[in-house]
């Protein structure tokens, strides 16, 4: 070995070193700061639920470069369904993990009301991600890798979901005189903090959402409480039937002609075919191992915070928090946003309404915030740990594979970055919740309104990705006109 390759070696092991000291450098931040949480309170243990959880999401999600922005860019942009193939996977586990929590009695999903608003806001959501180059989980995952665009992706959705929800104005006089009677007719009943009939956010929850029902699938159908409901309506039906569809969808649009054609097959056996679907959903290791992972883990967390719930016998967060003596931020029904299970984007939006009212912007007599959601501290705020739980996941991870590096974003990527993660602020919000929440979590629980929302998303996503390369195709003719070529 010569001076130069030695000298490349001790530099690489040296970098390699370097990442893995990082990178177990971040994994004890996180134990010290867990073991500090339980020194003051044991019950803080709910919380640490959602934080390593988030942590373990992140990790696979940058192990897979599991992104739904990613999906859809690469089938309609170069038509690679790889990505699209890892997300079904996660769906049909998830859905099988979120039967067997069901029927153990310790599910926290509750279903999203069916309306048009869904398809409208998983296509302004969707619209969005193709200029932000990144879902809800992928921001957050990309920032974990020192990706500063996605940074200012997270930042963009948060504000502009907490000035969505607040803001009032002439604006308010565009919503239907129908949505605005029917919130009076239940001004009466509301808390005096909240005035309902201002404020479209707050028109349209109150005089539209309120009045739509969100079901099961085994609800519509009269079996809820039953295994064959559950087992049969709900994941089967709702859920693994779909995805099977879809991956058959997939792979005869985008990928059997590329396998026929490397097999040699002109006349392929089903036989064939099978082996061809196979091929397409292990084509991406990591990717299929990623989807696998969150699938079962999704589940999992449900099934613990059900658990600790039952153990501590409350409902919500908010009542444990006031328990342990903090009521700083909490609604007025002493509640605060507590899914139960892997959700996005609403922990953002109490991000960007806790900076705002800090600086004298009142946020909490809104409904989103002051009579569900809460406004709690970010340091209490445990769906919020999830989200940077997943982002000091996705660290470790980059850390460990030497992925991780700073990237300042170009002005133009900074623009791109702010205006989608607005109209992806928006769109979760008329949508009632992103790519994970209003997708993700809904159908694996047998919620038929998560497919709505993916419709939506996908419309969006295409229309997004026809823009996005006319503006590329634009802006390389204009500098190709610039330098007289």
């Amino acid at each position: 070995m010569n001076m130069a390759s030695a000298s490349a070696s001790t530099a690489t092991h040296w970098l390699f070193r370097k990442s893995s000291l990082q990178s177990m450098g971040v994994l004890l931040f996180v134990i010290i700061g867990s073991l500090w949480a339980l020194s003051v309170d044991t019950r803080f243990v709910y919380m640490l639920v959602y934080v390593w959880f988030g942590l373990a999401y992140g990790l696979l999600l940058q192990y897979g470069r599991f992104c739904m922005a990613s999906a859809v860019r690469d089938l309609f942009a170069v038509k690679v369904p790889r990505m699209a193939v890892g997300m079904m996977i996660a769906v049909a586990l998830y859905a099988v993990v979120a039967a067997i929590v069901t029927l153990s009695g310790f599910s926290t999903f509750h279903p999203n009301a069916m309306g048009w608003h869904i398809v409208i806001g998983g296509a302004i959501f969707g619209f969005g991600i193709v200029f932000t180059g990144g879902c809800a989980s992928g921001s957050l995952y990309k920032a974990g890798e020192g990706n500063m665009n996605s940074m200012l992706v997270i930042l963009a959705i948060s504000f502009s979901q907490a000035i969505v929800v607040t803001a009032t104005g002439w604006w308010d006089s565009l919503v239907p005189q129908s949505w605005l009677d029917s919130a009076a007719a239940k001004a009466a009943d509301m808390p005096e903090e909240l005035t309902i009939t201002k404020g479209w956010f707050d028109i349209f929850t109150a005089g539209y959402i309120w009045d739509l029902k969100g079901h099961t699938t085994a609800e519509i159908f009269g079996m809820a409480e039953t295994a064959t409901g559950i087992v049969v309506l709900n994941t089967f039906l709702t859920a693994i039937l779909p995805v099977g569809l879809i991956l058959i969808a997939l792979y005869a649009f985008y990928y059997r002609k590329g396998h026929l054609r490397r097999a040699g097959l002109t006349a392929p056996s089903l036989s064939d075919e099978l082996a061809g679907m196979w091929a397409m959903c292990t084509s991406s290791k990591n990717t299929a191992l990623a989807g696998i992972g969150l699938g079962i883990l999704a589940g999992l967390h449900m099934y613990v915070t059900g658990v600790l719930r039952d153990h501590y016998g409350i409902f919500n967060f908010g009542e444990l928090l006031v328990a342990m003596g903090y009521n700083n931020g909490l609604s007025i029904q002493e509640t605060v946003f507590d899914p139960g299970y892997w959700y996005i984007t609403t922990q953002e939006a109490q991000w960007g309404g806790w900076v705002m009212q800090q600086v004298g912007i009142e946020n909490m007599d809104s409904i989103f915030f002051g009579l569900d959601n809460g406004l709690p501290n970010p340091l209490l705020n445990a769906p919020g740990f999830m989200s940077i739980g997943i982002i000091l996941g996705a660290a470790v991870m980059a850390l460990a594979r030497r992925e991780f590096k700073w990237k300042l974003p170009s002005w133009e990527t900074a623009f791109f970055a702010i205006v989608g993660g607005t109209l992806m602020g928006i769109g979760a919000r008329i949508g009632m919740g992103c790519n994970i929440g209003a997708f993700f979590a809904t159908v694996t629980n047998g919620d038929p309104s998560g497919w709505v929302f993916l419709v939506g998303m996908v419309i969006g996503a295409w229309i997004g990705v026809k823009a996005f390369t006319w503006w590329m195709e634009w802006s390389a003719s204009r500098n190709s006109s610039e330098c007289g070529l």
